[in-house]
């Protein structure tokens, strides 16, 4: 999984870089597919925004989340990933066809 961090507006520190990746690892717990992650952070006066796009097998997933702390932004935006990438993988191996009624016989 490769990760990248770039900033907008603002130097990317070292802490805000490996807490993004550590961060970025429960995504990687839930789904062995994902190919890269590319993360831009900016500051837009007293707001925090960062978004993430990320490339998973057969998909692209993107999130956005903004925040007064960067850090509570941050945590948002794994939660906002998360989901999708469990609804991803719910969606990719659930190949279980329900019945329509029309296929159902009812034997008398």
């Amino acid at each position: 999984m490769n990760v990248t961090v770039t900033g907008q507006h603002m130097e990317v520190t070292p802490a805000i870089r490996q807490y993004v990746i550590d961060k970025l690892e429960r995504i990687g717990r839930h789904f062995d597919h994902v190919i890269d992650i590319h993360v831009v952070m900016k500051v837009e006066k007293l707001r925090q925004h960062i978004e993430a796009n990320v490339h998973v097998q057969g998909n692209d997933l993107f999130a956005e989340n903004t925040h007064e702390d960067m850090y509570a932004a941050i945590d948002g935006l794994v939660d906002i990933l998360d989901r999708q990438v469990i609804r991803h993988k719910e969606r990719k191996t659930d190949h279980r066809h329900q019945p329509s009624i029309k296929h159902l016989e009812i034997s008398e």
